[in-house]
C-alpha cells in the first residue's frame, strides 16, 4: 500500500511538471486547442451541405472532431516524451529514489487532461454552432466515460512513440497515423459510401466502434457497438503501456 501511495505521489509531481511545460509552450496549446474547431468549422460549412447522412451533419461529425482532439493531442505528448529523452532529464530522474514509470505516468495525466479540455471546448462551440442532444443523464455519462478511455488509450500509445523516437520532430510525425485513423472510418461520411477494400478497414479499426457508440448515445442513447468499443480502448492502453515500459526499461 505505501508503494502504491508513494507511486502515485511520484506521478503527481512528474504530473505537474508536464502540466506546467505545456502551460509555458502557449502557441502549441493554442493551435492543439482552435485546430479541431476549424476542421469543426470546415466540414460543417464547407462539406455539410453536400452529404446526406439522415441527421443534421453537425450532429454526425460531432464525435468523429471529438477524436481528432485526441490526435492532436497525442503529437503534443509524444513531442515532450521525446524531448525529455533526449534532453538528459530521464538519466536524472533515474537517479533518484521514485516510481520507475512517475515520468511516463505523469505525461500521460497531463495529456489525458488536456485532451478533455479540448474535447470540452470543442463541445461548448458545437452547442453554439446548435448541436442538440436528447440523451439523459446515463447516456451523456456512458459518452463521457467512454472518451475518457479512448483519451487514455491514444495517450499510452502517444507515450510509447515518443519513448521509441529518436528526435521530437520525429515523435510528432509517428503520430501522423494516429490522427488519419478517425478520417477512415464513420467519423465523416457513412462507411456504406467507401469502396469495398477501403470498408473493410473502416469497418474493423477501433475509432468506427467508438465513433458509432458516442453518436448513439448523445443523438438517442443507444449505444450498440459499446462492448467492442470498450475492448477497443481497453486493448490499445494495454499495448501502449506495455510498449512505452519497455521501451523506457531499454532506453
Amino acid at each position: 500500500m505505501r508503494r502504491l501511495a508513494a507511486a502515485v505521489a511520484d506521478s503527481a509531481v512528474m504530473f505537474r511538471r508536464a502540466t506546467r511545460r505545456t502551460l509555458r509552450s502557449r502557441d502549441t496549446l493554442i493551435v492543439s486547442l482552435l485546430l479541431p474547431i476549424l476542421i469543426m468549422l470546415l466540414f460543417v460549412y464547407v462539406f455539410g451541405g453536400a452529404i446526406q447522412v439522415g441527421m443534421p451533419y453537425l450532429d454526425y461529425v460531432l464525435p468523429g472532431i471529438i477524436l481528432l482532439c485526441t490526435g492532436f493531442g497525442a503529437s503534443i505528448t509524444a513531442t515532450a516524451v521525446s524531448t525529455d529523452m533526449i534532453s538528459g532529464a530521464v538519466e536524472r530522474f533515474r537517479t533518484l529514489p521514485a516510481f520507475r514509470q512517475a515520468l511516463l505516468a505523469g505525461h500521460v495525466g497531463e495529456g489525458v487532461v488536456r485532451n478533455l479540455a479540448a474535447v470540452g471546448i470543442v463541445l461548448a462551440i458545437a452547442f453554439a454552432l446548435g448541436f442538440r442532444s436528447g440523451a439523459g443523464m446515463f447516456d451523456w455519462a456512458a459518452a463521457f466515460g467512454l472518451i475518457v478511455l479512448f483519451v487514455h488509450a491514444v495517450t499510452w500509445i502517444a507515450v510509447a512513440l515518443g519513448v521509441l523516437a529518436r528526435s521530437p520532430e520525429a515523435a510528432g510525425g509517428f503520430t501522423y497515423a494516429v490522427m488519419f485513423v478517425p478520417y477512415v472510418s464513420s467519423a465523416f461520411v457513412p462507411i456504406g459510401t467507401m469502396p469495398g477494400w477501403l470498408r473493410s478497414f473502416a469497418e474493423n479499426q477501433p475509432a468506427t466502434p467508438v465513433i458509432g457508440t458516442v453518436r448513439g448515445l448523445l443523438a438517442s442513447g443507444g449505444g450498440g457497438q459499446a462492448v467492442a468499443a470498450v475492448l477497443w480502448c481497453l486493448g490499445l492502453t494495454a499495448v501502449g503501456y506495455g510498449c512505452a515500459a519497455v521501451l523506457y526499461a531499454r532506453r
